[in-house]
């Protein structure tokens, strides 16, 4: 009769065990609770300093009008041939444009224009307004986009590294995506995000993936230069002074110790 009632109580603890460690591991759990009408607005980034921003003005029905609005760079290239001799040839690239520390770019014919905390779809508008009456008789068709908008995912995560987004749009799930997700070792309830602002100021924020109210964080949406970081659980971080294969020892060792204790007690 004791044996079965410790075994019953063993049992009956490590269910609870697991149960505790499950509820830390899945994302968004509460979801069928999370008023989603508050998540309706399309996110669209910012420009901020540093930001390398690719622009291109056309006008379809006269093209030649617009090409003083497009810098074009030469860049020459070394190239093999056939007789085993190099070759240089050249080619035509369009000018990237750094946005300076205070917000400005240099934009041809319009000189330094401010850019800082618009959108790409913002400061489109803004410069074929600017161009067009003034410059071009014809309504001209703008295009911005960041050559530079990249994220970094460090920590818990299957391959840590720096990814660049070619959209200029990505969330906390899409960037964990890029890097293989996290591992099992990562707290889902402690992912922080370190930002930098267009002042210059730092700030570290934590989200609770476990919680699905996170989709309606102004931190869910990722920014240019954001760097995301999975917190380890406590057993990884205990972990970390020894090798995985000695702290798999101590543990079991541990536990068949304590067991065997239990075992002695109850039943002598």
């Amino acid at each position: 009769m004791k044996r079965l009632s410790f075994l019953l109580l063993l049992s009956g603890m490590l269910l609870v065990v697991g149960c505790q460690s499950y509820k830390k591991v899945p994302y968004l759990k509460n979801s069928e609770e999370v008023d989603l009408s508050l998540a309706t607005k399309l996110y669209d980034a910012k420009i901020m300093p540093k930001d390398m921003l690719n622009i291109t003005v056309n006008t379809p029905n006269n093209p030649e009008a617009s090409a003083m609005f497009n810098l074009r760079v030469q860049m020459s290239d070394e190239t093999g041939s056939s007789t085993g001799r190099s070759r240089s040839t050249s080619q035509q690239y369009l000018q990237t444009y750094l946005v300076t520390n205070d917000g400005f770019i240099d934009f041809p014919v319009l000189g330094k224009v401010k850019v800082l905390g618009m959108t790409k779809t913002e400061l489109e508008d803004y410069l074929a307004e600017r161009i067009l009456g003034t410059h071009l008789k014809e309504r001209p068709i703008v295009t911005v986009t960041m050559a530079s908008f990249k994220v970094s995912v460090l920590g818990e995560v299957a391959k840590a590294g720096q990814y660049n987004v070619s959209t200029g749009k990505i969330n906390i799930f899409e960037a964990l995506a890029l890097a293989g997700d996290m591992t099992i070792q990562g707290k889902r309830d402690n992912v922080k995000i370190i930002r930098e602002l267009c002042t210059g100021e730092k700030e570290i924020v934590e989200l609770n993936l476990n919680d699905a109210n996170v989709i309606n964080s102004p931190y869910y949406q990722l920014q240019q230069n954001d760097i995301v970081y999975v917190t380890p659980n406590k057993a990884k971080a205990k972990g970390s002074g020894i090798g995985a294969e000695t702290s798999l020892w101590f543990t079991s060792t541990s536990i068949v110790i304590s067991i065997a204790s239990l075992l002695y007690n109850i039943l002598r």
